[in-house]
């Protein structure tokens, strides 16, 4: 990444211009960040807390409704194949799945509408606020976990977090600020590469919180690791006040409490344009929500499906296999850049959309440890079309129209969590007792749309290119 350049793209060719902006505190952070990054961190540090907390809060769950329902199969030694068969096994694990459908389901249906407005404010605000204001509210989501934590209270209380949260724009804010201000610092050329970075990015944190939480929590429980995610939380805060420069010039009359944020994202997919944009930004658009999907439905009932019978991972095993899922995130970056020198960008998102159904196949008939590790191994190339799909989005529309964008994607992948939640927490207890991965075989159905449409869109791309050259 070259940070010199970036910053003079986001500069002002103005003089008078860049005086006025030079003279705003708004602009430029208290400090320097001696190394060549901007918004990494801030992705890395948001995704670090939020690897290190799903897995524990999933096995937190269980053990508290297990706790209150009296059953002590899996402390007793008893998880094995006749788990199945017992019903208050059963019961903790239907129960279990649907309180994490609840609490995701109430977090996100308040911050549903919350992202687009940060999002789209950002345009006129800047990009800064968007990053350290969802941080304050995963940190307060994190206190009020703690406080269940510490009292014992009803599993009901980890909503009040999810709602705090929510209202502060929620981890999906920190995405939309952070893809949009790379957006802002990118080229056309570069910008899918860039955008695989800040994935990869993802994966790193993910990788390494899900193998120290693991083990963190087998050794001294839940509370300690959850101090972390609140520390984590407030110094990702802190970094985005004092070392992120603006990329865009804010405006001190923009108005956060206004509808024209929201009116800028429909306006986008309302207004009428040429050469069929209007229909690709729909279609990608769709791509993107069922990829996503996929994505957050299958990642919510892991844990869960390892905790159970016949697998009947402890909390070591679980890290491990967290990790290697955001392996992935590293892989398909390598893969994405080596398989670029050779194919367009749609052939790319195809391949990575087959190693995550293949990995998929596997993971529903997964019956094994190692069996199920191969299905991790199988996936290597799956997060190769989020960044693909991120930039053919972001190319299609104005560079001022950047942050209603990223606005409206951070609004799809807000409801991409709520459908993924609703109906993968749904569908597991619902198909236990006939196929117990039948959720992970019904994603990779379901992602043969996706690929599909990409393929046929950029097949039609050839087909304009090659009039367009017939006619030149």
């Amino acid at each position: 990444m070259e940070e010199t350049s970036d910053t003079a793209e986001i500069l002002p060719s103005d003089p008078e211009e860049r005086s006025e902006v030079s003279s705003s505190s708004c602009r430029a952070p208290p400090y320097s960040c001696p190394l060549s990054v901007t918004v990494e961190p801030v992705l890395f540090l948001s995704t670090f807390s939020l690897a290190l907390q799903m897995p524990l809060y999933t096995q937190y769950l269980w053990d508290r409704i297990s706790e209150d329902l009296g059953y002590n199969g899996t402390r007793g030694g008893g998880c094995n194949s006749s788990s199945v068969h017992d019903p208050l096994h059963k019961e903790v694990e239907t129960l279990t799945a649907h309180w994490s459908m609840y609490i995701s389901l109430g977090g996100f249906l308040v911050g549903f509408l919350v992202v687009i407005l940060l999002g789209s404010w950002s345009d006129r605000a800047g990009r800064r606020l968007v990053l350290i204001i969802p941080s304050l509210g995963l940190a307060v989501q994190a206190g009020i976990y703690l406080i269940v934590m510490y009292l014992k209270l009803p599993v009901a209380w980890f909503l009040l977090g999810r709602i705090c949260s929510g209202l502060s724009g929620d981890f999906n804010a920190i995405l939309a600020g952070c893809f949009a201000y790379i957006a802002d610092t990118s080229d056309r050329h570069s910008r899918t590469f860039r955008v695989a970075i800040l994935e990869a990015s993802l994966g790193l944190a993910g990788m390494f919180a899900s193998i120290i939480g693991g083990e963190w929590r087998r050794v001294q429980g839940y509370i300690s690791p959850f101090w972390l995610v609140l520390v984590i939380n407030l110094t990702t805060a802190l970094y985005a006040y004092l070392f992120v420069p603006e990329s865009v010039t804010p405006d001190p009359e923009a108005k956060l409490f206004s509808t024209r944020h929201h009116r800028a994202v429909y306006d986008l997919y309302k207004s009428g344009w040429q050469g069929g944009q209007k229909a690709r930004l729909w279609l990608y658009t769709l791509c993107f929500f069922l990829v996503v999907t996929v994505h957050f439905g299958s990642r919510e009932l892991y844990v869960l499906y390892e905790l159970s019978a016949p697998l009947c991972w402890d909390s070591e095993l679980i890290g491990f296999g967290s990790a290697a899922l955001h392996l992935s995130y590293l892989s398909s970056l390598l893969g994405l850049k080596t398989m670029q020198q050779c194919m367009e960008d749609s052939w790319v998102a195809i391949i990575g959309l087959s190693s995550n159904m293949i990995g998929l196949v596997v993971f529903s008939v997964a019956n094994t440890t190692a069996l199920m590790f191969t299905g991790y191994g199988l996936s290597l190339f799956l997060m190769t079309s989020t960044p693909v799909l991120r930039s053919k989005l972001s190319k299609l529309v104005d560079p001022s129209e950047q942050g209603a964008l990223f606005a409206s994607v951070a609004c799809v992948e807000g409801l991409c969590s709520l459908v993924a939640s609703g109906v993968y927490n749904s569908l597991y207890p619902a198909t236990l007792t006939i196929m117990k991965g039948f959720p992970f075989l019904f994603g990779a159905i379901l992602l043969i749309i996706p690929a599909g449409l990409i393929g046929g869109l950029r097949c039609q791309e050839q087909r304009l290119n090659m009039r367009e050259t017939a006619v030149n």
